[in-house]
């Protein structure tokens, strides 16, 4: 038989290369096997494809690298369930030698992790984040047609499109947003023959199920016109903004403004008795006044009791750094921090939110090596003491300015106190 690839070429007629690839495809058969016909979902898949100029030796464009990957998926609706996805289907993948990957409503791969020896081999293809693998960039293939059918697709071997995608298979099911029914994207599966089994579509099906039933619990992602927004970063008194009012709050107004926008749940008086006060001599009549004074400051129906609580959903600068920082997005993270949240407030939870988010950033600053964003923390107030980010610049960029900073800090930190410095 002619290489059915030759008739395949760009210019070739989109109708005439369907044709074509449907009879190699029906002959296509291993040692033993009897060829079976080509499944409907894969014929008009194959059909899109031909129309969409998609070649047999083609590949896809990384179109989102390094930052902009990383503040795009760190402000991605997905990125609120990609512990839930690792929960469920990390080990799988990792122990069956698959790949979780998880795709935006465009196609665009957002998470690529798994087995670290399949990594390697599927970014040979360019599966990798930032690529986009829709069905009109790639052709055939189970995240970007299930997106593009807004159902759950499984690809076998030599039903993908591109020649060299055919020794993968592949099983992805489409995530919705609860709220709107808006398609955020999908969740995939990839790997070997090990996949190609019935219960692989099943599996990544219910991964998608239960990843939608988790994001109508969370708050929305993003905060519309309406959302309360507080800013805590930088500042001992919080600025609240809510529709045409913009508020400073008091020090205690807005560390409880802060516990309860973490905790949309709410919280008892007891929780934040111990949440706010070091002084267990407080009485919980303290706190009421408190919160009277604050529901009068916000106006009616914001604040709920029985338990505490805010009654929408309320934004926050911190929770910003969290999101992108959990995702990896070190650089947008840093970009959003404008200094540690609260910071003169000694209230007990404030404190530990305040030294996990400080510490959980400096470490990944200083693990990920950035000079330019090592100086920025070394030069701003909170980080022109810290030692470990100025060694850490100082091995970025090792100017004598930085040196000389460094080797003062390192005589402050080994010179007694009463002794003179050398």
């Amino acid at each position: 038989m002619t290489d059915p690839w030759v008739a395949l070429e760009p210019g070739a007629d989109p109708a005439e290369r369907v044709r074509i690839l449907r009879r190699a495809h029906e002959t296509f058969t291993e040692a033993g096997t009897v060829p079976r016909p080509v499944r409907a979902v894969v014929a008009d898949s194959w059909r899109r494809s031909a129309r969409a100029g998609v070649g047999p030796d083609g590949t896809a464009d990384v179109e989102l690298t390094d930052g902009d990957l990383g503040t795009y998926r760190s402000e991605h609706p997905l990125a609120r369930v990609m512990p839930l996805f690792r929960e469920l289907m990390g080990t799988f993948a990792a122990d069956g030698e698959h790949l979780l990957a998880v795709c935006d409503a465009h196609g665009r791969l957002l998470w690529v992790e798994g087995h670290a020896e399949t990594r390697r081999n599927a970014g040979r293809m360019n599966f990798v984040p930032g690529a986009r693998w829709s069905e009109n960039a790639v052709g055939t293939n189970a995240p970007g047609t299930a997106v593009a059918l807004d159902r759950p697709v499984q690809v076998f071997a030599a039903e993908h499109f591109i020649r060299r995608v055919q020794p993968w298979t592949c099983a992805a099911a489409p995530v919705h947003d609860p709220r709107t029914g808006r398609v955020l994207g999908a969740v995939d599966i990839t790997g070997g023959n090990g996949l190609a089994h019935p219960h692989s579509l099943g599996f990544v099906q219910a991964v998608a199920r239960a990843a939608e039933a988790h994001l109508a619990l969370l708050a929305p992602a993003r905060p519309g016109a309406d959302t309360p927004r507080l800013n805590v970063l930088g500042r001992d008194a919080a600025r609240l903004v809510t529709g045409d009012r913009e508020l400073r709050l008091s020090r205690r107004h807005s560390e409880i403004l802060l516990l309860l926008a973490r905790h949309p749940e709410g919280l008892t008086g007891d929780e934040l008795l111990c949440a706010l006060y070091e002084d267990e001599s407080v009485t919980p009549v303290t706190l009421r006044a408190e919160l009277a004074r604050l529901r009068a400051i916000l106006g009616p129906g914001l604040l709920a009791s029985r338990p505490y609580r805010l009654t929408v959903a309320c934004e926050s600068d911190l929770a910003v750094v969290e999101r992108r920082l959990a995702t990896g997005a070190v650089t947008a993270a840093a970009t959003a921090y404008a200094g540690p949240p609260l910071p003169g407030s000694q209230a007990p939870a404030v404190v530990r939110l305040r030294r996990r988010l400080t510490e959980g950033l400096r470490a990944a600053l200083i693990a990920c090596g950035d000079p330019d964003l090592l100086a920025d923390w070394a030069h701003a107030p909170w980080g022109e003491d810290d030692i470990d980010v100025w060694r850490a610049l100082a091995q970025a960029r090792p100017t004598a300015a930085t040196r000389t900073r460094l080797a003062s800090l390192e005589a402050e930190l080994t010179t007694p106190p009463g002794w003179p410095r050398p």
